[in-house]
């Protein structure tokens, strides 16, 4: 990444190698949070926040991954969306899940008690799918190892057998193309390589996918006309995917608009290239150390049965995961050639 824009847009003190746990977030974006904050304090006539941002943050999410700003529902994580495609699910509906998906993405199925929840690996993912599956869930990157699903090969697969598929673009959206509009839902935690705060969270749902969802928590803000429609029950939700929205946290959101307009402003294509070439460099060199780490072409580098070298890493100033007993580093936009020495000089030491 270049120096200057690492001065200008980020401020890391530490070699920050965590993005898949939490993104670093861009100074303008914890201006415009600030700012909020301060009118909070002082009262400001719109209340908590403007849904103009909110709106500006939808379509600028909208723009990235390659769908219609009307077919992208905002909220705050990614179970609650997931938990909205399993309670529309049929009862006795299978449920095809890679093994060691996230949490996040297969409890909301497994809660509703009613469900045949399935699991195969993810390398053979596509070749599982059947004839009764229902739903195709599974994140486009890994949490734990960042392999990246064969994404072709699964939605051929789902469409052959008239299954829909979820995708869970948490670790992948902001560095990976693959445009929403491909699967029926898709849901992704802003935090992490969107460099949003906490509290900003996306639901992607394609038109005819839209018609299987039930709007379970619509309220005031899922209302075709906002403000119009306050009090008493609302009888005439937005035909949009505005109709699941939750009710946003505005203080995240004022935060979001500037994160999502960086990504914009570099794009994913060049985002990714600088990622995965760093995570390239890393893994040929973590093989000359005598490790050995999960092959691919991820942003995310992750060498199994080396979680213990953590508090290492962390002793130096190098911030990683362990996960799953794999040491797990995962890089992005602020993070230079530099921080992959450091990391690497620590576990060669």
């Amino acid at each position: 990444m270049d120096t200057a824009l690492r001065g200008a847009e980020f401020a890391p003190e530490t070699t920050y190698l965590n993005t898949s746990t939490c993104g670093l977030l861009p100074v303008r974006a914890a201006d415009a949070m600030a700012a909020l904050a301060r009118e909070l304090t002082g009262g400001r006539p719109g209340g908590a926040g403007d849904m103009e941002t909110v709106d500006a943050v939808r379509e600028s999410f909208a723009r990235i991954v390659g769908v219609g700003a009307d077919r992208v529902a905002v909220g705050g994580s990614v179970s609650v969306h997931t938990g909205l495609i399993a309670a529309s699910q049929r009862p006795g509906a299978e449920i095809l899940v890679p093994e060691g998906e996230y949490g996040s993405l297969v409890t909301p199925f497994v809660t509703r008690g009613d469900l045949r929840l399935r699991q195969a690996p993810l390398e053979r993912l596509a070749d599982a799918v059947r004839p009764e599956t229902a739903l195709v869930a599974f994140s486009s990157v890994q949490s734990a190892d960042g392999r990246i699903a064969d994404l072709d090969a699964v939605r051929a697969a789902a469409a052959a057998h008239g299954a829909r598929t979820l995708v869970d673009a948490s670790q992948a959206a902001g560095w990976l193309d693959n445009p929403a509009g491909r699967w029926d839902y898709t849901v992704t935690g802003g935090f992490k390589y969107l460099m949003c705060p906490r509290g900003v969270s996306f639901l992607t749902v394609t038109e005819d996918a839209q018609r299987t969802l039930l709007p379970l928590h619509a309220g005031t803000f899922a209302a075709r006309r906002l403000w119009e429609s306050v009090y008493g029950p609302i009888d005439d939700l937005a035909p949009t995917a505005r109709r699941y929205d939750e009710p946003p946290a505005f203080l995240p959101y004022h935060g979001a608009e500037r994160s999502l307009a960086l990504i914009e402003e570099i794009g994913t294509e060049a985002v990714g290239a600088h990622a995965t070439a760093l995570a390239g460099y890393t893994r040929t060199a973590l093989t000359g150390l005598g490790h050995t780490p999960v092959p691919g072409d991820s942003a995310i580098v992750t060498v199994p049965g080396l979680e213990h070298r953590v508090p290492d890493l962390a002793r130096a100033g190098v911030l990683a995961a362990g996960r799953a007993g794999g040491l797990r580093l995962s890089f992005h936009l602020y993070n230079s050639r530099a921080d992959a020495d450091r990391a690497l000089e620590v576990l060669g030491g």
